[in-house]
């Protein structure tokens, strides 16, 4: 098969690497089609092709108007009228797989357009678009969802939402996320974070307001003032306003002990802060699956995460979970490994045999490949009935 696989902003170009490999280490003929690559992009196509199709003019003016509302009304202008008229030559082939659909008026302009020339498919990574913080709403990704003949989902969790959606269950796929291995860390990033004799808590990724920083923040207060020992790591770009929350720590006469790198990260640059930490939080207040778990198991540090989404399914003992949105709760679960460092080893010797367990990309290939299949007949299905 001839596979388009479509990310205009490359919002998971790990996933998208992993995925498009393996593919087409099957023997199909696949090609990506994002942004044009960054200088902080890792990843290295292999086997299959990357092309630069989305966002051209956009990236070209990123540097001059920032990543701010200026920046992203350029980027949103260029992708409608690219969307709406753009050339459809280099989206053809027997499916073009959606991975994410990042400006719903654009995209649905977009995928009018196919429609009619190939069977879609696209990778439901959340059900509620953007975790409720971006500005399309959930009755726009509805409206999308369903012009895709085949969907794919990562778990149970996005998969009882499609259905309480009322989307059919014949036509959703369920392809675990398989775990992901970051490009590894050179030597200046690795003196950029060195490591100190305390227990450090790594809380990293993009951040927003759905991945409960603040809870987080409290339960790090209530933590040292009870007179624990140990560190702090945010390690990630803000999009949302930190400052508060920063100054808590500093204000409460914790500075010392708190480490931020508020910035873009590159993968080895995040492998340098996985390998430094001791404790790695996901205080997610909504999530359906998360990539950056995936990622994080293979580094044998304790996990504590919510019980929102996936976690709410991992096998017992892989991570200290807490309800979510429960500050309090967190704090009880970070207390018993800041202060008991073999509680800390045990629990990261579970998270290294859980990702051992799972599925790998090879299995994700095979997945997919017949949700492939099930799309063109659905395509050839519509066509006939047309």
């Amino acid at each position: 098969m001839k596979i388009a696989m479509i990310d205009p902003s490359l919002f998971t170009p790990r996933y998208d690497d992993g995925l498009c490999e393996s593919i087409a280490a099957r023997g199909h003929d696949v090609t990506l089609l994002g942004r044009p690559m960054r200088e902080t992009d890792a990843i290295v196509p292999k086997r299959y092709r990357y092309v630069p199709r989305f966002f051209s003019l956009g990236e070209r003016l990123r540097p001059l108007l920032g990543e701010g509302k200026a920046g992203q009304a350029a980027k949103g202008i260029d992708y409608l009228i690219d969307a709406r008229l753009g050339s459809l030559k280099s989206l053809d082939g027997d499916v073009v797989h959606f991975q994410w659909l990042p400006f719903a008026r654009a995209d649905s302009a977009l995928l009018r357009r196919l429609r009619g020339k190939v069977p879609l498919v696209h990778t439901v990574h959340n059900a509620n678009p953007y975790h409720g913080d971006r500005c399309a709403s959930a009755k726009d990704y509805q409206a999308l969802l369903a012009q895709f003949d085949t969907l794919i989902v990562h778990g149970e969790p996005t998969l009882e939402a499609l259905l309480a959606q009322g989307h059919d269950r014949s036509r959703i796929h369920i392809v675990p996320h398989p775990p992901m291995r970051l490009r590894e860390a050179t030597r200046a990033d690795l003196e950029a974070v060195p490591r100190s004799g305390l227990p450090r808590i790594l809380f990293f990724g993009t951040i927003r307001p759905y991945k409960g920083l603040d809870l987080l923040v409290q339960a790090c207060l209530t933590l040292w003032r009870d007179g624990h020992e140990f560190e702090l790591a945010i390690a990630g770009k803000p999009f949302m306003p930190v400052e508060a929350f920063l100054g808590a720590i500093r204000g409460g006469g914790f500075g010392e002990r708190l480490i931020t790198d508020l910035s873009f990260l590159t993968e080895p640059r995040l492998d340098a802060h996985l390998r430094a930490a001791d404790i790695l939080v996901f205080p997610y207040r909504a999530i359906d699956s998360s990539g950056a778990f995936l990622s994080a198991l293979r580094y044998g540090a304790a996990m504590v995460t919510s019980d929102a989404g996936m976690f709410g399914d991992l096998p017992d003992g892989v991570a200290s979970r807490f309800p979510a949105g429960n500050a309090e709760a967190l704090t009880v679960a970070l207390r018993q490994l800041v202060a008991d460092g073999n509680r800390r080893q045990e629990a990261g010797a579970a998270a290294l045999t859980h990702v051992v367990s799972l599925d790998g990309w090879d299995k994700a290939a095979e997945q997919t490949e017949a949700a492939y299949l099930d799309a063109i007949e659905r395509f050839k299905a519509r066509m006939a009935a047309a």
